[in-house]
């Protein structure tokens, strides 16, 4: 990737909207596809009547207006259906994230070869009867590795794969620039759709608003952005994860309250929910819900402009995070459900090690740090979103600056909206919000390119990436990415995430639990996700 200097401007709007899944579609999308997809389309049914063919009804915490196109989408909403919509050549387990055949017939023997050959599965098809060729592999892959073509995708895939060839009809050959057994569990996030229709003018804009054609055991049935998508199973589908709900029904509940309110008591009309206020999960236990929760990359970050000073000192950014006070943002406002950050990655990464750096509460270091960086009568107006777990930490964080003498101002507001004007380049100090990287996977390497890197959007938002310190970051990541031993490899990553703990430009200041909820008399063979969203490709009606 090239380096960003500091006249490059940010990507256009609706480019950035694509990756961050924030864009809204303007209107309902019909997915009405021929005889071969049998059944009516989708209602609003709640399964709240008898039979195995009722409808399994979700709650989502999470809009369904982002990106639907599996190349550009971060949106929880849109990943997770996109997971029951579509296959990659392989897909992985939700919670060991263990690569499986899916599109494919099997899992390389060899990771650490340089050349992977997949045969298709025979007899797939897509939800609109035409078969799956190796010319619909190729299609995306090119699509994802074309250097003209801006897509989240591409930074889990250009650094390490060359090339895809077609062999023939049913065969495929992924050529990697040099062994990267992480590889293969990335390959879920290649999603296999039909070149024969987003290769036509304008398609990637109709996935983009909800459009979703893939070979995988659900097809979508109609999508209303802002209210629900509809699901119902793919009776042409021969893969590895066979549907268990006739119809399903996910809603999209973003506030809180509404949300418990539809899965609770005697007359819910849902069986499954996430993102569950840590607040509700008594009520909903005594009311015979199962609640559990996924302590993974979930995380609260501070994010600092350093052309604004004077965040551009390394010492004010550690002021900030030292002063803190984190166990008490745990117990408050979390309800126990977190841990304070002790390094970027989470401590259930296999990758994990303390940094050097830890950000333990200590407001008295936090006021010799900003006497040392000749800061005083420093105001800050924190730019948050208004995911209602980060609202319920911003007084903490509030409180704690307010006490070293940093007088805070709380501006919350809507995601799409904080994160419109982190794209039009316009002048913020501290930006709050939620990340949570493991959507896409578990390796490290994975976690840091997508918040870390030359080109990546995150750091041309803190405008960092041109500093010397970034530049020798990005050579060590790189490093780290090609090293083929794996412990030598993990020992760069530990050593390189030290450098972005002491930097202090985006980092988590505590990780989290994501707390799901279901019903357990009417379903069973969930697992909570440490990731929004839900997966219920090995659910089944109790």
């Amino acid at each position: 990737m090239r380096d960003v200097t500091p006249d490059v401007p940010a990507p256009h709007r609706r480019a950035f909207l694509k990756y961050t899944g924030a864009l809204g579609a303007a209107a309902a999308v019909s997915a009405s596809l021929s005889a071969c997809s049998s059944g009516p389309e989708s209602t609003n049914d709640t399964g709240s009547g008898g039979g195995r063919d009722r409808t399994l009804t979700a709650v989502i915490g999470y809009g369904n207006d982002g990106s639907w196109d599996p190349t550009q989408t971060a949106s929880a909403f849109c990943m997770a259906a996109n997971h029951h919509i579509y296959e990659g050549l392989l897909d992985t387990d939700p919670i060991s994230r263990k690569p499986y055949a899916a599109l494919a017939t099997e899992v390389p023997k060899d990771p650490g070869s340089t050349t992977w050959r997949f045969t298709l599965r025979a007899g797939a098809t897509f939800h609109d009867c035409k078969p799956v060729t190796a010319d619909d592999v190729v299609f995306v892959f090119e699509r994802i590795l074309d250097p003209d073509t801006q897509t989240l995708a591409k930074g889990f895939f250009a650094s390490w794969l060359k090339e895809v060839r077609k062999i023939d009809a049913q065969n495929v050959e992924l050529v990697l620039k040099f062994p990267f057994p992480d590889g293969l569990s990335r390959l879920t996030l290649a999603k296999i759709m039909p070149k024969h229709v987003f290769s036509r003018p304008g398609a990637w804009d109709d996935a983009i608003k909800g459009k979703a054609i893939g070979s995988g055991p659900y097809r979508q049935t109609a999508h209303h952005p802002k209210s629900n998508t509809t699901f119902e199973a793919f009776d042409g589908y021969n893969g590895p994860r066979k549907p268990a709900f006739r119809k399903m029904n996910w809603l999209t509940i973003v506030d809180a309250a509404p949300r418990v309110a539809k899965i609770s008591g005697s007359s819910a009309g849902a069986q499954i929910a996430d993102n569950i206020p840590y607040a509700n999960i008594g009520q909903l236990e005594s009311g015979g819900m199962t609640v559990a929760g996924g302590a993974g990359m979930n995380n609260l970050f501070l994010m600092f402009n350093t052309r604004h000073k004077p965040f551009d000192d390394v010492r004010v950014r550690q002021a900030l995070h030292y002063a803190i006070d984190t166990e008490k943002m745990v117990e408050v406002a979390l309800k126990g459900h977190g841990k304070p950050s002790s390094s970027f990655l989470d401590e259930a990464n296999p990758s994990y090690r303390r940094a050097k750096t830890v950000y333990d509460h200590d407001p008295d270091k936090a006021k010799a740090l900003l006497k040392e960086a000749g800061v005083k009568g420093l105001s800050i107006d924190i730019l948050a979103v208004n995911v209602s777990w980060i609202v319920d930490c911003l007084p903490t964080i509030k409180a704690s600056w307010d006490a070293i003498g940093v007088q805070t101002t709380l501006s919350p507001q809507e995601t799409t909206a904080v994160f419109t004007k982190l794209d039009q380049k316009q002048d913020y100090q501290v930006v709050v919000a939620a990340s949570n990287p493991n959507q896409f996977g578990l390796d490290a390497d994975l976690i840091m390119h997508y918040n870390y890197g030359p080109g990546n959007l995150w750091m041309q938002y803190t405008r960092w990436a041109a500093d010397p310190v970034a530049r020798q970051l990005f050579k060590d990541m790189d490093r780290a990415t090609r090293e083929p031993d794996p412990a030598r490899k993990k020992a760069i990553v530990q050593d390189y995430i030290d450098v972005v703990a002491e930097q202090a430009v985006l980092y988590p200041v505590v990780h989290n639990e994501l707390m799901t909820a279901w019903d357990p008399a009417r379903l069973s063979g969930i697992r909570a996700q440490p990731y929004p969203g839900i997966n219920l490709l090995r659910a089944r009606w109790a």
